[in-house]
């Protein structure tokens, strides 16, 4: 029976700081490592996801989407033998949230135009 593969991954957060190393089955899907990263997320960090929806996983220059399992988002040259693969981990508030909070303008504005024909 074929051994199978494992990948070390560490998840860096917009301080610098690090999550893990961790290792993960190559058929780990992406959304299982954002659920991870959410659980581990260090306390008293100022930017906190509230869940795995607000947390956008970048490897290669690439945002994974949730559906992909960690060997089909391998690039070739991230394969360094006994290497770590660094995803950089990017929180972003839902936008349902964003839109309450701001306060918006409804006013119209006046618009101020004048045309003089000589």
């Amino acid at each position: 029976m074929p051994e199978e593969e494992s990948i070390d991954i560490k998840f860096r957060l917009y301080d610098g700081s690090d999550i893990g190393p961790f290792r993960y089955s190559a058929a780990s899907t992406v959304d299982f490592l954002k659920q991870r990263v959410v659980s581990d997320w260090p306390k008293g960090k100022t930017v906190v996801p509230k869940g795995i929806n607000e947390v956008k996983l970048i490897s290669s220059g690439k945002i994974l989407e949730n559906n992909k399992t960690v060997g089909q988002c391998k690039t070739p040259f991230g394969e360094i033998a006994g290497g770590v693969i660094v995803m950089h981990v990017v929180v972003q508030p839902s936008l349902a949230k964003s839109k309450t909070e701001k306060k918006v303008d409804k006013a119209p504005k006046a618009v101020i135009c004048t045309c003089t024909i000589l």
